[in-house]
C-alpha cells in the first residue's frame, strides 16, 4: 500500500498510521538539540542548598556523550517517627516550573518544617529532557507513562528504585507539572506520529488544575491545594463539556487519573495523599515566576494538609 502524500502527515517524521520504528526514533533524536544546561540551572541550587539538607546522588544516566547526574534532597534531621513527605519536579523535562517551583520550595520553604516532617525533593527527574525543552527521553518514551516494574525508560526506574525503601513511609506525594501550548503543537501530534495513530486536535486549559487519584481521591486535601493556589495564580475552568483536558471535573480545578494504572510518577508510594499539579505558563494571565511560587504554594499546602490530618 503506498503510504500517504506527504501533505497529509501532520508530524516531520514517520508515516501516517505507521508506528516509528529504530530508523524514525533515531531521526527524532537527532533532530534534539540542547537549549539550557542542566549544570547551571539545577545543580548549581542543589550545591547552594548543600548546607541546609542532605544532598543525595541516587543514579546517573549516560546518554553519550552526555552523563547527567540524578540527585535528590533530603531532611538533615531525618526522623524515622516523622512522617515523609516526597515532592518531585522535571519528570518531563520540559514543564519548567515543575524544577524551578520544586527547587523554589526546598529553598524558601523547607526549613520550615524541621522537626516535623522528614522532606525527600527530587527537582529534576529528566535532565535529558530538561535541557532539550522535551517531554520524552532519548528513547522516545514518556518518562510519566513508565512509572512500572521493569521500566524501559532509565528516568523512573531509577527514581522508583530510590524511593522503594520509602515507599511504605511516605504520606504525601506531589508531583509538578505544567500544560503547555506545545503539548497541542508539538507532543500530541509527536504521540500519535510516533505510535501511528491519527492525531485528535484538543484544548489546553487556561489556568492550574490537579490530577488527583482515581482509586484514592483525596478530594479535601486536593481543594486544600487548590484553595492555597488560588492565592497565587488562577484555577482553570471546565471546558464547556464539564472536562479538564478530556477528563471530568470532579471538583473545581480537580480531574482524576488512575495514577498506578497508568503509570505515572505520582502513583510510585503508598502515600495516603497524593497528586499532580499541572500550572499553565502560556497563559497571558500568568508569568513565569508565578508559576514557580504555584507550584512551590502547592507543595507547602499539601504537606501542611497532610501534617493536619495524618
Amino acid at each position: 500500500m503506498a503510504s500517504e502524500p506527504a501533505s497529509k502527515r501532520f508530524y516531520p517524521i514517520g508515516e501516517p498510521g505507521q508506528p516509528w520504528g529504530d530508523a524514525e526514533n533515531a531521526q527524532w533524536r537527532a533532530r534534539q538539540r540542547k537549549q539550557r544546561s542542566y549544570a547551571d540551572d539545577v545543580l548549581t541550587v542543589v550545591e547552594r542548598l548543600r548546607p541546609r539538607l542532605e544532598v543525595v546522588q541516587y543514579a546517573e544516566l549516560d546518554y553519550a556523550p552526555d552523563r547527567y547526574p540524578l540527585f535528590a534532597l533530603r531532611s538533615r534531621d531525618w526522623n524515622d517517627q516523622w512522617p515523609t513527605m516526597l515532592v518531585t519536579g522535571g519528570v518531563h523535562g520540559y514543564e519548567t516550573s515543575g524544577v524551578h517551583g520544586a527547587l523554589r520550595f526546598a529553598e524558601r520553604h523547607a526549613a520550615d518544617y524541621a522537626g516535623r516532617a522528614n522532606l525527600v525533593i527530587v527537582p529534576c527527574v529528566s535532565p535529558w529532557g530538561y535541557e532539550r525543552i522535551h517531554r520524552w527521553d532519548p528513547y522516545a518514551l514518556d518518562p510519566n507513562r513508565n512509572f512500572i516494574a521493569n521500566s524501559p525508560a532509565p528516568e523512573p526506574a531509577a527514581l522508583m528504585q530510590f524511593v522503594a525503601p520509602l515507599r511504605e513511609h511516605v504520606l504525601m506525594h506531589i508531583d509538578l507539572h505544567e500544560t503547555t501550548d506545545t503539548d497541542e503543537s508539538e507532543f500530541r501530534p509527536a504521540l500519535a506520529a510516533r505510535d501511528g495513530t491519527a492525531f485528535i486536535p484538543g484544548t489546553i486549559p487556561d489556568g492550574f488544575y490537579l490530577c488527583g487519584d482515581t482509586e484514592n481521591p483525596q478530594p479535601a486535601f486536593q481543594q486544600a491545594i487548590i484553595a492555597a493556589v488560588a492565592r497565587v495564580t488562577h484555577i482553570a475552568p471546565a471546558d464547556p463539556d464539564g472536562t479538564i483536558i478530556g477528563s471530568p471535573m470532579v471538583a473545581p480545578g480537580v480531574i482524576e487519573y488512575p495514577l498506578v494504572k497508568w503509570g505515572l510518577c505520582a502513583g510510585i508510594t503508598s502515600a495516603r495523599y497524593r497528586t499532580t499539579t499541572e500550572v499553565y505558563p502560556d497563559s497571558p494571565r500568568a508569568t513565569p515566576a508565578q508559576c514557580n511560587l504555584a507550584q512551590a504554594a502547592a507543595a507547602c499546602a499539601a504537606i501542611d494538609f497532610a501534617l493536619a490530618h495524618a
